[in-house]
């Protein structure tokens, strides 16, 4: 015989010990795992279990049983999540457990022999909303933890690329979506959208598909309104939108323009759109996918509407930092350029001035028809070889100058240091600095754009050059280990003083006469940009080593 029934006393004061043995915890497995197994116990059942379907999933799977080999009926289990009461058996009481805004789950309890008391599934039913509560309050303070985590990573200074990955990275951890994820970026001047990151989570894995520009529709600016957030389902060939804005035909764009991921890709199932934007305009789109039809919920709306005005705001701000950045960068070139001018005006002048007294005589010649076809022949060699020196200088100088161009891509470290050295070779040689490269020609390539790399080199073997204008050596030497090239550049000049060693990357400060105090500046910024390393070592007296760690460009 079983114990007698509890009674209404003895159930809450059960339901007040339970609840202070869990006020503590912040697990959900935990939760439900204590709690299934004190209600049990209270109810004298012979068995119990706490069963889960995920969202997207119309089947059931046990979460937890007492005991653990106790066999249950998963399409009734199933039935009852749903709320589709079918014939429960006898001896059995159940309560459904709701999370995150959904139906999730359902606790159950078995006899064999006997059936429940009467008001026992009422009392399920209490505890089981209970357990929701601390469960919906564990969800809510880790949902608040890991947005803490994602807000602070993504207010420190990164680069654009690290940004936006870091912003998918946190809706991944946020949504748990588990096809993939995009953001594209709005180019007003071409009213087109850029894929600008993209996350293939079903093959764990980047896209191969970055740079892609895709032409914005008119149609669908109507739907960049800031802070909506659009939700949609598939449907054989269509999408179904649950989150009643019009937005299907912004859901049917994607597809077209995103949905081919290659070969054996699985489909999407459900989708969320967010438009990003600020009070200026719009900024981009945010796309997150998944496999099954109705992942997606109310519950993921409102993670993601907390979470597009931050990503605006550092968007744009990066957006901002990377404006003043080319700027710099298009101020130091320019610089860079006259410095150059300015430089080789001696070489061009001594070429040109040994060219015209010669044809000046080559002129007078023919006129007193004193030509002397040895003597031509001599004078006309060295006009030439005078021109070729002045076509070799202007060459140099228009090779750095359409480097400019700053581009995603892959540079040659080597290319870059044979640049360099072209343009200052005549200026090196005039102060008796002797140049000693050992650069491999097969070193592979980086990660970064030629133009960069050599206004990289340039701007460093120029501060070279000028801290020893009495002479010396430059050195410039180039490795490759371990996914890196290591490029170092020695001189022997001047050195820095200990005391300006600390200040001369700081931008605008500058020891040069006609200097701009950008140029070490920029150099942090485009080693930055390709995820490198820059050291500078110096001694007053001895000279200075710069050591740069580049990325290699790893294959798609």
């Amino acid at each position: 015989m079983r114990s007698t029934p509890p009674a209404s006393g003895a159930f809450h004061e059960f339901l007040w010990q339970l609840f202070a043995e869990l006020r503590e915890s912040r697990d959900p497995d935990k939760l439900l795992r204590h709690s299934l197994r004190r209600a049990r116990d209270f109810f004298a059942a012979d068995r119990g279990c706490i069963a889960i379907r995920e969202p997207g999933n119309d089947h059931a799977r046990v979460l937890l049983a007492y005991p653990a080999e106790s066999d249950w009926d998963l399409e009734l289990l199933a039935e009852l999540i749903q709320g589709r009461v079918p014939r429960v058996p006898r001896g059995t009481i159940f309560s459904p457990i709701a999370r995150h805004r959904r139906p999730w789950g359902v606790m159950v309890l078995r006899r064999d022999r006997e059936p429940f008391e009467k008001g026992s599934g009422r009392k399920l039913t209490m505890i089981a909303t209970e357990v929701a509560e601390l469960i919906h309050r564990a969800d809510r303070e880790r949902l608040l933890e890991v947005r803490g985590r994602i807000d602070g990573k993504l207010m420190r200074p990164l680069s654009a690329t690290d940004l936006y990955y870091q912003i998918l990275d946190g809706l991944h951890l946020l949504t748990r979506y588990d096809h993939s994820s995009a953001l594209l970026i709005f180019e007003p001047a071409s009213a087109s959208l850029d894929l600008v990151a993209e996350q293939i989570a079903w093959r764990k894995a980047k896209s191969g598909r970055i740079g892609l520009r895709f032409a914005w529709p008119r149609k669908l600016a109507g739907l960049m309104s800031e802070g909506t957030v659009y939700g949609f389902d598939r449907e054989g060939a269509r999408w179904r939108e649950w989150t009643a804005h019009g937005a299907e035909p912004l859901a049917a764009w994607l597809d077209e323009a995103l949905g081919q991921q290659g070969a054996g890709a699985p489909r999407e199932g459900a989708m969320l759109c967010a438009p990003l934007g600020t009070r200026d305009g719009p900024l981009g789109l945010l796309e997150l996918t998944d496999l099954h039809p109705g992942k997606f919920g109310v519950h993921e709306v409102e993670i993601l509407e907390r979470f597009t005005p931050l990503a605006s705001i550092v968007i744009q701000r990066s957006q901002a930092t990377e404006s003043l950045q080319e700027k710099m960068l298009s101020a130091e070139r320019k610089h860079a350029i006259a410095d150059l001018a300015r430089g080789v005006a001696h070489d061009i002048n001594n070429a040109l001035g040994a060219v015209l007294p010669l044809v000046q005589q080559m002129r007078d010649d023919l006129v007193s028809d004193a030509v002397s076809r040895e003597a031509f022949a001599e004078d006309l060699e060295e006009v030439e070889q005078s021109l070729q020196v002045c076509r070799r200088i202007f060459g140099n100088m228009l090779s750095f100058a359409r480097g400019s161009a700053r581009h995603l891509g892959e540079g040659k470290v080597q290319r870059a240091v044979q640049s360099t050295c072209g343009v200052l070779a005549d200026s090196m040689e005039r102060q008796g600095i002797r140049l000693d490269l050992a650069v491999p020609d097969d070193l592979p390539a980086v990660a970064a754009g030629q133009g960069d790399l050599e206004q990289l080199f340039l701007n460093l073997a120029t501060n070279a050059r000028d801290a020893m204008p009495g002479g010396g050596t430059l050195r410039i030497a180039a490795s490759h280990a371990d996914g890196q090239i290591e490029v170092s550049i020695t001189d022997t000049g001047n050195g820095i003083p200990v005391e300006l060693l600390s200040r001369v990357e700081e931008p605008f400060f500058t020891t040069k006469p006609q200097g701009t105090g950008l140029g070490l500046s920029v150099c942090r910024s485009i080693v930055s940009e390709m995820r490198g390393e820059l050291e500078l070592e110096s001694r007053p007296g001895e000279g200075t080593h710069v050591k740069l760690q580049i990325p290699v460009k790893q294959p798609r």
